[in-house]
């Protein structure tokens, strides 16, 4: 048998690394928050109260800024919710919290904004979904109607098309065409079509009427992971609007998670999005923040935003039999996003902090090396011993029933020394 021979030596540059420019695009202002442009991609969030219980409709819409939802949207479906709106956002307002506040029409959005005037100017945009804004001769009246309030009030709008209330009379008129085409399309590539003309058209169309481009954000919504990364990277090819991600009715815990975590991964690491909303259905009990969680984690995961400081630690194995190090890694993670609404004041640059909680001699110095601060705790049969790493370097040794305790205030002197207001003085 002859000698192994050694791999071919290849001079090709590698590819490069990280997600590709940002796609180039109008920059939208709503309200105190820029998307698109040169502006970072924005994370927001939808309440799932009765909009027309203020109080209830208050404390979510704070929740979800807290966790870091930089824009809110609310259902505005009937005169109630829309009397309503105002007066939560005065309430907002008197709490601090100036998160810009969407509202989300579909059918009679003409209607409530004509009667209820005080609600169309308490709103930073509107949603309006071309799909079901009026059926017939009524669509492009009522559709008009919108835009000319989004005019008169000086609001940006998303047209927000979806594959659960798609154009009919438009995919019935694409599938005519389609007919007549010498090699004609699958369906599926025709329904896409009519996705992505339904918000072109509209579009086109509202610029028409007198509402500038750079107030309009585009949306494409379908469940389908393949689906919607084809819609976007089509939609980005033939404009150049704002666009917000989004997998709708991703569905609930793990599914919701990796299915919208998957399409907009894609999407983002070709540089489309501008603006995304993780559309989680919670777990019975859950918060209604943990969309805002994950999409922070998913943009800050692929090194687009920095949220919070994130913690890496090893997922376990049969040298690390005792469960402190996962609770621990518990602990460390909710204490700093806990920290962070006062860090980001008081501290700013704590987010891009790197923790490690790591369980065993293996891997746990060499990772915790690599972190800003990084603790290995003793695997099973290891003397009981956590060394403790600071910047790379070891620094103390943890011991006893207090690690935790102790961890915990290493990393919040940590971050009074790098970030604090006298850091470098």
């Amino acid at each position: 048998m002859s000698a192994a021979q050694p791999l071919p030596c290849h001079h090709e540059p590698a590819p490069p690394f990280g997600p590709a420019p940002r796609r180039a695009t109008r920059q939208v202002r709503i309200g105190n928050v820029a998307v698109g442009g040169d502006a970072p991609v924005v994370v927001q969030s939808m309440t799932n109260t009765d909009t027309a219980d203020i109080a209830s409709t208050v404390k979510q819409v704070a929740e979800l800024w807290r966790a870091g939802s930089e824009l809110v949207r609310v259902t505005v479906n009937n005169p109630e919710s829309a009397a309503a709106v105002p007066r939560i956002v005065e309430k907002l307002a008197m709490m601090g919290i100036e998160v810009p506040i969407i509202g989300d029409f579909h059918y009679n959005g003409h209607q409530l904004l004509a009667n209820e005037p005080a609600c169309a100017e308490a709103l930073a945009k509107y949603r309006i979904n071309p799909g079901n804004v009026g059926f017939g001769k009524k669509r492009d009246t009522q559709f008009a109607q919108l835009i000319e309030f989004a005019i008169q009030y000086g609001k940006p709008v998303r047209i927000g098309a979806n594959w659960g209330s798609l154009d009919q009379a438009l995919a019935t008129r694409l599938m005519d065409e389609n007919h007549l085409r010498a090699d004609p399309w699958d369906a599926s590539r025709v329904l896409r079509e009519a996705l992505i003309r339904s918000a072109l058209d509209s579009a086109a169309r509202a610029v028409e009427l007198g509402l500038p481009a750079e107030r309009i954000v585009l949306s494409c919504k379908v469940s389908g992971v393949q689906e919607l990364i084809a819609v976007y990277r089509d939609l980005a090819q033939r404009s150049d609007f704002a666009l917000h991600l989004g997998l709708t009715e991703a569905g609930i815990g793990s599914k919701g998670i990796v299915a919208s975590s998957a399409a907009l991964s894609v999407l983002l690491q070709e540089g489309i999005g501008d603006t995304i909303r993780i559309s989680l259905t919670p777990e019975p009990g859950a918060p209604r923040t943990q969309e805002v969680v994950v999409a922070q984690e998913l943009l800050q995961t692929m090194g687009l935003r920095a949220f919070t400081p994130m913690v890496t630690a090893c997922p376990g194995c049969g040298r690390t039999t005792s469960e402190f190090f996962q609770e621990l890694a518990k602990v460390v993670q909710e204490h700093v996003r806990a920290k962070m609404p006062e860090w980001k004041i008081s501290h700013p640059g704590a987010e891009n902090l790197t923790l490690a909680v790591m369980g065993c001699v293996v891997n746990g110095p060499g990772e915790s090396r690599h972190a800003d601060i990084g603790i290995s705790l003793p695997g099973t049969g290891e003397a009981p011993a956590a060394p403790v790493f600071i910047d790379g370097e070891k620094s103390v040794t943890l011991r006893g029933e207090n690690i935790a305790r102790e961890f915990v205030a290493l990393i919040d002197g940590y971050v009074e020394r790098r970030y604090g207001r006298d850091a470098g003085a």
